[in-house]
């Protein structure tokens, strides 16, 4: 219906996916499922795979799970590939089931880093696992991508390595860990892998697999854009860049005072603080100038000193410098030396400093290579990273989401009814089982996320016919449907084909931000495209209704009243979930979220058209506590903010810091990279205030749940040391009672609840239990388990 249409000219600097020829094994046509056993690849007539990927994901063959998309992608491309998921990592012999890959290994931790997956923003262990069958934790070691290369290396040492996903992603430089709380070498060097592929990785997986299909060495594929590597210093490889050195933060040296030239000299040495005489038969003229470098040597003027005659200059081109402009080295061909792991292990200061460089050097239109030494030395070696990839074109992605998916997890996972819906369920897929990725990328910028330095800031938008087949064939051969798209989105819900208007300004652009500290003037935000998706979609025959699921960027939203009302009265389902993420504006700065008032507006549209459509629908608002840049009273404003507005948060969010994250940089440094980075601190805003230690991450958590009993003592001691005691009452102004309960049972959170606690007696007939058809948000929680036994327990509560 609608043709693509590409806004953006970077997809036309690269070569297409579909142009390549397919590779010999293509005959064998396309499977079912990629093969996980060597009985499956039998079954195939396959002797070999060219490729195995490993996962520490459950093998869902859906396009939201990251080895389905390049498993598929290879595929078309004629390679056979198997899949190795979850392996047992004590040995290597289970990286051996599929045999010896022809070409390579592909290697993953899974869609989420296995640290965030494995531990909570306080590092306690999470006892479950959303990505595995039965949602059992421990399936997957700490840093996978790290132990599954090693044992591949240990299964087969001569097949190259190829690293990818998120956790290769945000580690490709030196990088601060949380868990460790130190900061630890870029993963090329730790995993020995002989190439990472950062970012979605389509169009360099695609060029790397043709090319070691022709003989090509791993060795010699270095000039791939979205890609790491190690490099020796001496490497001849190197030769032909122009390297910009960045290995120190940029101080101003002396400043010199311009030279007036209608000055005479003597009125320039009394400047010096110095006198000119005149002696006899010596004559000083006029138009001498005497330069500063002079007045350094000697500290003065001197009378006795002989002046020769003055003679005019002369002024030669620079050959180099050709018509007087200035000669700089080409984009393509430079690259910026980043501090060495060494230097950005041992001084915050360079730490901020390189992140604030690789933070610059994102866009794909202008972006450079990035180097940075590790080790010293005999053992010395650069991490050599190219530039991002280019984005896909709007054909490319259709081509992609259009591969044949069978849209449900792997045979093995079957129960002994041969359904995906029992004890071997993965979470993960049951909440994107009946949803639609309808783009990528992200220009929102915000500091605690890793979206963008992943997926990019620009977006990439599938067609509206690709989607609307998506959306027929859910319909018709995804089991278990009952009418009801779980939501039409991606990173965010509202960023469908929105991009610069100008494609020479998004190519020269280096903000971090489209959106921050307000919506660019070049930012094209007309919503009509995304409002025309939904209406058709909504208008099949056999959908019932769409909820938009993903998060809505409402800084965006308010510019379009017609899309708002398009989304409130047809597309929410109860609740909207938004993120204003704080409500002051010191943390929001350190952020780049916009103001609080920006909700205000939005709610604003929100209750009107909400009003109109004769519905009760409410806005669920996240924040996030303990963010660098946030004071306890920042805290305390949210909590009076919230109480005031009548929300109680159920799911409290504290700040997790992520590899490579822009906030993780301040949590760990100490300094704001949002502005230069200086050695000495000038001003309050060079620097940061990080929220350490549990007592006081607990504090900003319990402002944010101020109406948990459990966190009551905690806020009362608080509250008075900070001056605040106004707030301790019994009146409906106050934030907290000054009584306390005899006993609590605290809080627990929807995960928890919806667990079948140990030694639980049967269930009553009078238990809840899911409604068919109903959809269930991470608000709600998951749907009850029903498994025979009762979860409720006698209230401690007196009357």
């Amino acid at each position: 219906m609608n043709a693509p249409v590409d806004v953006s000219f970077f997809p036309r600097a690269a070569k297409p996916l579909t142009s390549y020829r397919k590779f010999w094994a293509a005959r064998f046509g396309t499977a079912p499922h990629l093969p996980m056993s060597r009985a499956e690849m039998d079954k195939l007539g396959w002797d070999s795979c060219d490729i195995v990927l490993v996962t520490g994901d459950a093998y869902v063959d859906h396009p939201s799970f990251g080895m389905a998309v390049i498993g598929r992608m290879l595929e078309a491309q004629g390679f056979r590939v198997g899949i190795i998921a979850q392996p047992d990592w004590q040995s290597a012999e289970p990286f051996r089931v599929l045999g010896k890959p022809n070409l390579f290994w592909g290697v993953t931790a899974g869609n989420m880093d296995s640290m965030i997956n494995r531990y909570t923003a306080d590092r306690k262990i999470r006892t479950d696992d959303a990505y595995t069958p039965g949602d059992v934790g421990g399936k997957r070691p700490d840093r996978a991508a790290i132990v599954y290369s090693q044992r591949c290396r240990e299964a087969f040492k001569d097949v190259p390595i190829i690293l990818g996903g998120i956790e290769g992603s945000l580690r490709r430089i030196a990088h601060y860990d949380y868990w460790s709380d130190k900061v630890r070498r870029s993963i090329v060097v730790d995993a020995k892998c002989d190439l990472l592929l950062y970012g979605n990785a389509e169009r360099a997986l695609v060029e790397v697999a043709h090319r070691l299909a022709a003989r090509e060495p791993i060795e010699a594929i270095t000039d791939v854009r979205g890609t790491a590597f190690v490099r020796r210093t001496d490497d001849d490889s190197r030769l032909g860049w122009f390297e910009i050195t960045s290995t120190s933060v940029d101080e101003p040296g002396r400043i010199e005072s311009h030279i007036n030239p209608y000055q005479t000299t003597s009125e320039q040495a009394a400047g010096q603080g110095s006198s000119c005489a005149k002696e006899e038969g010596q004559g000083v003229t006029d138009s001498v100038a005497v330069s500063p470098e002079d007045t350094r040597a000697t500290g003065q003027f001197s009378s006795q000193a002989p002046v020769a005659a003055a003679q005019p200059l002369t002024f030669y081109a620079n050959p180099a410098l050709p018509s007087g402009k200035l000669k700089l080295p080409p984009r393509d061909r430079s690259v910026i030396r980043l501090p060495s792991y060494e230097q950005v292990k041992a001084d915050p200061v360079l730490y901020a400093h390189a992140n604030r460089v690789l933070h610059l050097e994102t866009n794909p239109g202008n972006a450079r290579a990035l180097v940075q030494a590790h080790g010293e030395g005999a053992t010395a070696r650069d991490v050599w990273i190219n530039p991002p990839p280019i984005p896909l074109t709007t054909a490319e992605m259709d081509y992609v989401f259009d591969l044949p998916y069978a849209r449900a997890p792997h045979p093995s996972y079957a129960d002994e009814n041969g359904s995906h819906d029992g004890a071997t369920k993965i979470p993960a897929w049951e909440m994107i089982r009946f949803s639609v990725n309808i783009m990528r990328g992200c220009f929102g910028g915000c500091t605690f996320c890793s979206i963008t330095e992943h997926e990019g800031r620009i977006i990439q938008s599938r067609s509206e016919d690709s989607i609307i087949k998506e959306i027929e064939d859910i319909r018709d051969k995804v089991k278990g449907f009952t009418g009801t798209i779980s939501d039409l989105g991606g990173p965010t819900a509202n960023m469908y084909r929105l991009g610069c208007k100008s494609p020479e300004i998004e190519a020269a652009c280096r903000k971090p931000s489209c959106v921050y500290p307000g919506v660019c003037q070049n930012l094209g935000t007309d919503h009509h495209p995304l409002v025309q998706i939904y209406r058709r979609g909504r208008a099949l025959k056999g959908i019932k209704k769409i909820l938009i699921g993903s998060g809505v960027r409402y800084d965006l939203a308010v510019l379009s009243p017609e899309y708002v009302k398009e989304l409130v009265q047809h597309h929410v389902g109860g609740y909207l979930k938004i993120a204003p993420e704080h409500t002051e504006q010191g943390p929001l700065s350190k952020m780049m979220k916009p103001g609080i008032g920006t909700y205000d507006k939005f709610k604003t549209l929100f209750d009107k058209f909400t009003a109109e459509a004769g519905k009760k629908q409410f806005l669920i608002p996240y924040f996030i506590a303990a963010h660098p840049g946030t004071t306890d009273e920042d805290m305390m404003n949210l909590a009076i903010w919230l109480k005031k507005h009548g929300f109680r948060a159920d799911q409290v969010q504290t700040f997790y810091p992520s590899p490579m994250a822009t906030a993780t940089t301040m949590y760990h440094t100490g300094r704001n990279p949002l502005r230069g980075v200086r050695r000495e601190v000038q001003s309050d805003d060079d620097t940061v205030d990080v929220v350490r230690g549990e007592k006081r991450r607990r504090l900003h958590k319990a402002f944010l749940r101020y109406h948990d009993a459990s966190n009551w003592p905690l806020l009362r001691e608080a509250l008075k040391a900070m001056g605040r005691s106004d707030l301790i009452g019994n009146g409906k102004h106050h934030l907290i009672p000054t009584w306390q309960p005899l006993g609590d049972e605290g809080y627990q959170s929807a995960r928890k609840k919806n667990s079948t606690p140990s030694g639980a007696k049967p269930q009553s007939a009078v238990a809840a239990k899911p409604v068919k058809g109903r959809m269930l948000t991470q608000h709600t929680g998951l749907p009850p388990r029903d498994t025979g036994t009762s979860r409720a327990k006698p209230s401690r509560r007196p009357r």
